[in-house]
């Protein structure tokens, strides 16, 4: 019996070593952000928290997601498998077929492991429990790919017994919602429009400025949730044996951001940090895909990353990425087919389908884009530059091609400049080749068109005071206006 006693000892022993000996990993992901973040230059904006998680971690500033667009992005790094792939490439359909074999969700793999995983946090907005892929899942319980579709192991607290454990966190505040104005005026430190510097495509426009005020304020309230996160490892001793990674899902939403396949829809912030094997205030310039993040955590994790991942661990010896290819769908209601590469010099973009406008009147864009409103407004009035008209054009180019160092904005497109032709047809090449590379391996398209288009329709014929109000640029409030719309419905009926 004593012998038992002994060897069971040993057992517990021999287990807590292993935890101890595996990093805890945290996961952040901020909804909708470029690289608006103060240490990463954005100007007006106090980010104290993400500052110091970059001079004592790593920043990356090439960074790409492989979808501007929350959903199929969040698929791609659920599965460390470019989203074009798995057949999740289009937003928010899908969700009823399983994924095909072999890919499975990195949570299986850390499961599998030994790793507690823990969805949302108790202290954030609405718990950041978002998980929003593109192929069968729920949120807790087992996952066999077949009967069982469980991502996570249970929400919100991380306690240390869960060790190690994964933490995915995610902060809405930055996402367009209608708790802007209630963020923007309870804040300690209100953004001033007057300071804010736009990109040279938004026209210079007093509702466009408090526009991205507004933005920015969102951004500082996610900063001092990172601050609590932070606090909470510390006062748990967790924080020296956490891989703590913070990223945004894809970029800003304003105009040529989000859904759209330029920097500001794809370049995304990220910053590692983890004192005991990372060194401190190191920036990395090298080209990185979101779906390599994925695959550094199960690297971390001393998981042998799989062979059907497109990602590749970032710390790995061997790493070396030239391009991160991306690819637009679906979003909503407007069927799109755009694909791009990046090298982080040269930014290639084809265009499948130029017959449709970058400003397509999206139904649920048209609540949360005060700018797009005024820009239009101003074109009628004959007073947008040239550099402000780009997004208005009737339709897009088949190909554009940018010089990234030199035009960051990505305003003046190369393609038809015969100078340039070496480097066209060279990126032409690498995107037809990632086409083939990246081939869905099933077809099934189960889309789903939002409520949006029904709500923005009864607006327009119900409620021309806020419709007349939304035309300058005044959000007037999409969860209200749904819920307005719900409620006429029923009483109709």
């Amino acid at each position: 019996m004593k012998k038992i006693f002994i060897v069971y000892i040993l057992c517990i022993a021999a287990t807590l070593s292993f935890a101890q000996d595996k990093p805890n990993i945290i996961w952040i992901m901020a909804e909708d952000m470029s690289l608006d973040l103060e240490c990463y230059g954005m100007k007006a904006v106090k980010t104290p928290h993400l500052n110091q998680l970059a001079s004592e971690g790593i920043r990356f500033d090439n960074c790409f997601v492989t979808n501007p667009i929350c959903s199929p992005s969040r698929s791609a790094m659920m599965t460390g498998t470019n989203q074009v792939k798995i057949n999740a490439h289009h937003h928010r359909s899908n969700r009823d077929v399983p994924l095909s074999e072999p890919y499975k969700p990195f949570t299986y793999w850390l499961r599998k492991a030994g790793y507690t995983c823990i969805l949302g946090h108790h202290g954030v907005m609405k718990k950041g429990r978002k998980i929003d892929v593109n192929f069968q899942h729920t949120a807790i319980g087992s996952w066999d790919g077949k009967q069982n579709f469980g991502l996570f192991d249970k929400y919100d607290t991380i306690m240390t017994a869960d060790q190690p454990f994964f933490a995915q966190i995610q902060l809405v505040v930055t996402h367009r919602g209608d708790w802007w104005n209630e963020v923007r005026q309870q804040s300690f430190h209100r953004v001033d429009p007057n300071e804010v510097e736009l990109p040279k495509y938004l026209a210079d426009d007093p509702v466009i400025r408090m526009d991205w005020a507004k933005y920015l304020d969102q951004v500082e309230y996610m900063d001092g949730e990172v601050g609590m996160i932070m606090e909470e490892l510390k006062e748990k001793n967790l924080l020296d044996n956490t891989l703590v990674i913070f990223i945004g899902d894809n970029g800003r939403c304003n105009i040529r951001g989000k859904g759209y396949l330029y920097d500001s829809g794809l370049r995304i912030p990220c910053i590692m940090y983890y004192p005991t094997a990372l060194k401190g205030g190191a920036v990395r310039k090298d080209v990185v895909c979101a779906t390599d993040i994925t695959a550094t955590i199960l690297d971390f994790a001393g998981i042998e990353v799989p062979s059907y991942m497109t990602g590749k661990a970032i710390f790995d010896k061997h790493f070396r990425r030239e391009y991160v290819y991306s690819a637009r769908d679906l979003w909503d209601e407007v069927e799109e087919k755009m694909r791009s590469v990046t090298s982080g010099k040269w930014k290639y973009i084809r265009n499948d389908m130029p017959e449709k406008p970058w400003d397509a009147h999206q139904a649920y864009l048209e609540f949360y884009r005060p700018a797009v409103h005024v820009m239009r407004s101003l074109k009628n009035e004959g007073k947008l530059n040239e550099k402000e008209s780009l997004f208005f054009a009737d339709n897009k180019p088949v190909e554009e091609l940018y010089d990234l160092e030199n035009d960051p904005q990505e305003l003046h497109n190369l393609a038809l400049e015969v100078s340039y032709s070496a480097v066209l047809e060279k990126l032409r090449k690498i995107t037809a080749r990632y086409d083939k590379k990246m081939l869905s391996v099933d077809h099934t398209y189960h889309p789903i068109v939002p409520n949006s288009v029904d709500v923005l329709k009864w607006v327009q014929a119900n409620k021309p005071l806020q419709y007349e109000e939304m035309q300058k640029g005044v959000e007037i409030g999409f969860k209200k206006m749904s819920e307005e719309y719900k409620a006429y419905k029923k009483h109709t009926k």
